[in-house]
């Protein structure tokens, strides 16, 4: 595994506003860089973690001594609501590394290829993210949206990804929704959001990357079989979600299941003989989503006024005292089904509120993840899954509702 180095560091700087001034960016110059610093970086990387367990560990101490009766954070004090959901999930003795995990719960070798080439892209828009500053570019993509200079180097960097990869033979970007080829000899067609949430990525608000994967032979459009027109969700080999926030973590659909692997962790028990540590370990193994929720995110609210049943819904969700979790960017609403096992995702269309989703770049990679994991999904519509929705555009646009099973049941019922 190729070796990270720290974020805000001089030369990254610099190459940032390079990728900025001219709207791309040089991964292998990122990497090599990267290598030339990273003895020095894990020799502090490790002085640093040596003293921060010993300082935890002087805390956790001290806190057990002085354990309380109750929790705080679940039953509220000074008149708190209570309403909050935190994690549950405990600390490993020790997390498998990406290429363990790969080895025993990816059959395909071609499929983990191209996953472990994603989560390198999904890397390097990570350190890019870190170091850019948010400025619009002076350019649109095809749907008139003003492009963001993170728009641009994340979309440059998949790209890269692509065309060098051996395994990729065709590529469409959400930002100019065409598919061109890349490898003739490539098995998989990948189709991506770079960085979803545009509108809120200047907050410094958490978002993310959709990544679908089809085999190139999997769509049935005459003339025009490139694996993705004339397919389905459903025809999916994998899919991926990359989400940046305070951390770097990745939902990927393995054979068995959804795994989540995190970027740049140091955990205890998982250091190296020589010192260092995996670029990528897996923090969750077979994340499920249960069939009730009490969290909702809402999108798309305006459709309340021209479709009765989804305001009902919405009603529904506030009388009885639903958790509101919604940041108006879809990779984080929808993740947080993930992290916290439950949770429904709405965004129906009315005349008036079109839809905005995109089928394969977003709806079909995240429908995969959540039906692996046990969720359900609606194509807003009929009620059907969103997964058996033929695509037959590049630019295919859908309603959605995904999530908890039973939450999904109820958003049919009231807005199909």
């Amino acid at each position: 595994p190729r070796p990270r180095a720290p974020p805000h560091s001089p030369p990254q700087l610099k190459m940032a506003s390079q990728c900025i001034a001219r709207s791309t960016v040089l991964p292998a110059q990122l990497r090599a860089s990267n290598a030339v610093r990273s003895t020095a970086t894990k020799a502090v990387a490790a002085q640093r973690k040596s003293a921060a367990v010993a300082k935890l560990s002087g805390f956790s101490a001290q806190k057990a001594s002085q354990k309380v009766a109750r929790d705080v954070r679940r039953y509220g004090e000074y008149g708190a609501s209570s309403t909050s959901f935190y994690t549950t999930t405990e600390k490993q003795d020790k997390y498998d590394d990406l290429d363990t995990v790969l080895d025993t719960k990816c059959s395909d070798a071609k499929v983990k290829a191209v996953i472990k080439e994603m989560l390198d892209a999904c890397a390097d828009i990570t350190e890019a993210l870190r170091s850019a500053l948010v400025t619009v570019e002076g350019s649109s993509n095809t749907f008139g949206d003003a492009q963001l200079s993170v728009d641009v180097i994340a979309d440059e960097i998949m790209w890269d990804a692509c065309r060098s990869s051996a395994v990729v033979a065709y590529g469409a970007s959400e930002e100019e929704p065409e598919v061109k080829a890349c490898n003739p000899e490539g098995e998989f067609t990948v189709c991506w959001d770079p960085l979803d949430g545009s509108s809120i990525v200047d907050n410094n608000w958490a978002v993310g990357t959709m990544i679908g994967i089809w085999g190139s032979k999997s769509g049935s459009k005459v003339g025009d079989n490139n694996g993705m027109l004339g397919a389905t969700g459903r025809d999916q080999v994998t899919s991926m979600v990359a989400l940046y926030g305070p951390r770097t973590t990745v939902l990927v659909a393995l054979d068995d299941g959804v795994y989540e692997f995190s970027y740049g962790c140091t955990p205890e028990g998982c250091m190296s003989s020589d010192g260092t540590f995996a670029p990528w370990i897996c923090s969750r193994t077979r994340i499920t989503i249960a069939p009730d929720c009490k969290i909702f995110a809402p999108a798309n609210m305006r459709a309340a006024q021209d479709l009765p049943g989804y305001k009902q819904l919405l009603d529904h969700f506030m009388e009885n005292k639903y958790t509101l979790r919604y940041s108006g960017g879809m990779v984080p609403d929808v993740y947080q089904q993930f992290t916290k096992q439950q949770g429904v995702f709405s965004n129906p269309t009315s005349e008036s509120s079109p839809a905005k989703l995109r089928l394969a770049f977003e709806a079909a990679p995240f429908g995969l993840l959540v039906e692996k994991a046990g969720g359900k999904t609606s194509d807003g519509v009929t009620g059907g899954s969103v997964l058996d929705v033929q695509i037959n555009a590049v630019d295919q646009r859908t309603a959605l509702c995904l999530g908890s099973a039973n939450e999904v049941d109820r958003f049919n019922s009231m807005c199909c």
